[in-house]
């Protein structure tokens, strides 16, 4: 059913049968549902169909659409100012055309939306019975193509410090090789070697970025130990020079079988134990305890432990409420030092990469909290 979208007896004007495969009304699909706008112009050219996407797009009440003219009610024009009815000419132009492919278009005062149009005919090369024009809001694209634009300049940022490091150096201890002493040439390439692993983490930040977004981050499950894989990075931080006294790890037993991808979750937890010692103060606590999926709480009959979740807190300033909502996205800092934005993004990825979830508030010594659950359970191509 087309409903209040619908010129008055439009769909006896020649309309496909409701039986017919394709057909809203026979489909019970209202055009009001439709997530693009659609506008259907009759074999006269005048507009049968406008849904409620076409209105909230073109900024046009339905009832001032139906009835008039398709070229009077989409007024369109491409990007050089032509009048796009008159360049493709659907009831006029050539027979063999059956439609016009995606593209940007301008509205009325300088809106732009994405508009592909279907011809469909009698029969081929007949005469023109309806014109289906799709709409497209541009702002979701336009919003992606800044974030990639974003995205491009950060790691343009990220990578010039570094690599103009390496290049400095390795361009000067080449031509002033026999002038600096054993101690300054170790200096210079352990600050290079330092700079290419820099280099290094942001390239694998990228490859992860794109097949989180992509959907190909591929998963490599095996069974894995919570507690000793969080014990390596804490004994990993002592030795780097860390108090031992700053961390505390508590488990609670028994942890359900964990089955996960090991090199991942060691991302997830070097990203966060590195936020919570980089950006928080105190002592950094470490959860780790059995809890009830998602799933399995939603359902209110199972209180099995089918997950196993991390929580990682410390004690300095905490993030603040506003941001809260912002912490998972691209590009967010929490302090001004240094770091690229991108690693609570990939983070997010991993875990719901895993079926887990991920969450953000506040310690109870004021700090940040973040705390992850990831689902257990054997594979099944194992069972």
């Amino acid at each position: 059913m087309i409903g209040t979208s619908r010129a008055p007896g439009a769909r006896d004007a020649g309309r496909t049968p409701a039986s017919e495969p394709g057909d809203l009304a026979g489909l019970g699909i209202d055009s009001d549902e439709l997530p693009d706008g659609l506008v259907v112009a009759d074999e006269r050219g005048l507009v049968i169909c406008f849904n409620a996407a076409a209105g909230r797009i073109t900024a046009l009440p339905a009832v001032e659409a139906l009835g008039r003219r398709l070229d009077q009610v989409l007024p369109l024009e491409d990007l050089e100012g032509r009048r796009w009815w008159q360049l493709t000419d659907p009831y006029g132009g050539l027979t063999i055309r059956v439609r016009q492919p995606e593209r940007n278009l301008l509205l009325p005062g300088g809106r732009e939306v994405l508009v592909s149009a279907h011809y469909v005919r009698t029969h081929p090369t007949g005469p023109i019975r309806r014109v289906v024009v799709c709409l497209r809001d541009t702002e979701a694209r336009r919003r992606t193509e800044h974030s990639h634009a974003e995205l491009i300049a950060t790691v343009a940022h990220e990578l010039r410090s570094p690599l103009t490091s390496v290049k400095g150096f390795t361009a000067t201890l080449l031509a002033k090789w026999d002038r600096f002493t054993d101690d300054q040439k170790r200096l210079m390439l352990e600050t290079v070697d330092a700079d290419a692993d820099r280099v290094t983490r942001l390239i694998a930040e990228l490859l992860d970025i794109s097949r989180i977004d992509s959907g190909r981050l591929e998963l490599r499950r095996q069974p894995v130990d919570m507690g000793a894989a969080v014990g390596r990075h804490i004994q990993a931080y002592v030795a780097a020079g860390q108090p031992a006294d700053r961390f505390l790890l508590r488990m609670e037993h028994p942890l359900p079988a964990l089955w996960a991808d090991p090199d991942k979750i060691d991302q997830v937890l070097s990203n966060l134990i590195e936020n919570a010692v980089r950006h928080g103060e105190g002592t950094v606590t470490i959860d780790i305890t059995p809890s009830a999926s998602r799933r399995e709480a939603g359902d209110g009959g199972n209180d099995e432990n089918t997950a196993t979740s991390v929580t990682v807190s410390d004690e300095g300033p905490g993030i603040p409420e506003e941001s809260m909502n912002r912490v998972f996205t691209r590009f967010w800092r929490g302090s001004k030092r240094g770091g690229t934005g991108l690693g609570l993004y990939i983070v997010k990825g991993i875990v719901e990469a895993h079926g887990g979830t991920i969450t953000v508030g506040r310690a109870r010594g004021g700090g940040a909290e973040f705390r992850f659950s990831l689902p257990v359970g054997t594979p099944a191509y194992l069972l």
